[in-house]
């Protein structure tokens, strides 16, 4: 009697105990895992039922099927039914809809994706998870008219161009160019219209400029602006280094610079110092001259620009320098301004008010301020032997704003005057030019005025 209720107990103990194990396997078997499958689907809530939505699906154990159902109303369409045969970990899908879906009249649908995968987890069905999508749907591109512009950009020079642009469901509104610079709109005097400056880059051989506009559904509208191009010749210099030269200003800049630190060669210094160095400064203006304000503006007046009174233009803008040494070509540069000069430590007068952006030592443009004057247009003014302002400070015209000098990369006491639209630096002498401004600037913002008010 003993010897069978040992037997039993044992009996027991290695079901129960096999039970445990059993359950102890399915609660740890990756066969039995519980979680459902991921779906993801980048949207922003819009569709313009165009462009294809897509879909990932994933899950560890592996994908067993899946479904995708556009729901419109009462009506529920299936986009996409698939069953898979084999272990899948992921499955991507493209959401499209058939032409008879394209014409519905709802301003709203759902997205169902369905989704189970292949563990045994309850009771062998596996896991399944429905994951819902609400989206819009904007079919419509948005509204987009050029309103007035320049005749002309020069090749060098700037241009302006006033349009309108609406959508309910507005995005993003920039123009885009050939050389992948992109200008930003400002808006202009009523809801819906905006203005920018544009800028064809000294180094740039063509021009063009697109405006697009998009909305949140991946709607978009184009308009070409009609510009005549006028190609302007700047000024070739093949400058020979000298000795004088380069074991004078060049080892005194490169005693300077952390980037020549340790180059004992000259012909190296002045090649780091003319094209690393200069890129780092050039840089650094374009990322400061590159805002544009988000607030709308009902004009932009501006009066021409001479900062130096009685000075004499020592170099213009434009030139395309080639540096040889030894009648070998080792480097090159643009200048981007124009170097003006009068008296050693002249006073330098801007005719324009402002917002002081930047007031410091700026390698080989040496001290300089630069003056934001609203509408992405900024001055600069290089080489400075001191300064009278501080960044963050309002200018008025006419108020003395430095003095010229030989800072930075200077030979001797000038002005290196800079003019920059969105970080694009441009021709000095157009906004030194009354007529230029106003047939470009003040008249096109006159005959826009105009227009829109009779809209």
């Amino acid at each position: 009697m003993r010897k069978r209720k040992s037997k039993f107990s044992l009996v027991t103990s290695l079901l129960f105990a096999a039970i445990i194990g059993g359950a102890l396997y399915v609660y740890s078997s990756t066969m039995f895992e519980r979680d459902v499958p991921r779906i993801s689907m980048q949207n922003n809530g819009y569709w313009n039922l165009k462009n294809p939505l897509e879909v990932l699906i994933e899950d560890t154990s592996g994908l067993k099927s899946y479904k995708i159902i556009l729901k419109n109303g009462n009506d529920e369409t299936t986009l996409e039914h698939e069953q898979f045969l084999v272990f899948k970990e992921s499955a991507k899908a493209k959401i499209e809809v058939p032409r008879s879906v394209y014409n519905m009249k709802e301003k709203e649908i759902s997205i169902l994706v369905e989704a189970t995968d292949t563990s045994k987890w309850n009771f062998l069905s596996g896991n399944s998870t429905v994951t819902e999508y609400k989206l819009k749907i904007d079919k419509r591109k948005p509204k987009l008219n050029i309103v007035a512009h320049s005749y002309k950009i020069k090749k060098g020079g700037a241009a302006l161009v006033i349009f309108n642009a609406a959508d309910e469901n507005l995005k993003d509104i920039y123009i885009q160019t050939n050389f992948g610079k992109k200008f930003k709109a400002q808006p202009f005097y009523k809801d819906g219209y905006y203005i920018s400056l544009l800028a064809w880059p000294v180094n740039q051989r063509n021009f063009k400029a697109t405006i697009i506009v998009n909305d949140f559904a991946d709607n978009e509208s184009k308009n070409y602006i009609p510009l005549y191009l006028k190609n302007n010749k700047y000024k070739l210099s093949n400058i020979e280094l000298s000795e004088k030269f380069l074991n004078g200003k060049i080892a005194e800049l490169a005693a300077e610079f952390a980037e020549t630190q340790g180059v004992t060669d000259k012909i190296e210094q002045f090649k780091i110092i003319n094209e690393d160095i200069r890129a780092k400064n050039e840089n650094l203006i374009h990322d400061i001259t590159s805002k544009v304000s988000d607030s709308m503006i009902s004009d932009f007046k501006i009066k021409e620009m001479y900062p130096l009174k009685n000075a004499a233009i020592v170099a213009h803008f434009g030139d395309h320098r080639y540096y040889s040494y030894k009648g070998k070509q080792v480097s090159e540069a643009y200048h981007l301004g124009l170097d003006m000069a009068s008296n050693a430590m002249a006073k330098i007068i801007p005719q324009n008010s402002g917002e002081v952006i930047y007031a410091d030592y700026n390698g080989l443009y040496g001290n300089m301020p630069i003056i934001s004057h609203g509408l992405g247009l900024y001055t600069l003014y290089g080489h400075c032997s001191s300064l009278n302002v501080n960044s963050g400070d309002s200018v008025k015209g006419g108020s003395h704003l430095a003095n010229t000098g030989k800072s930075g990369y200077a030979m001797g006491d000038h002005l290196h005057f800079g003019v920059v639209i969105q970080g694009v630096e441009v021709r000095p002498a157009e906004w030194m030019d009354t007529t230029w401004m106003k047939l470009n600037i003040s008249n096109v913002i006159k005959s826009a005025k105009e227009i829109i008010d009779r809209g």
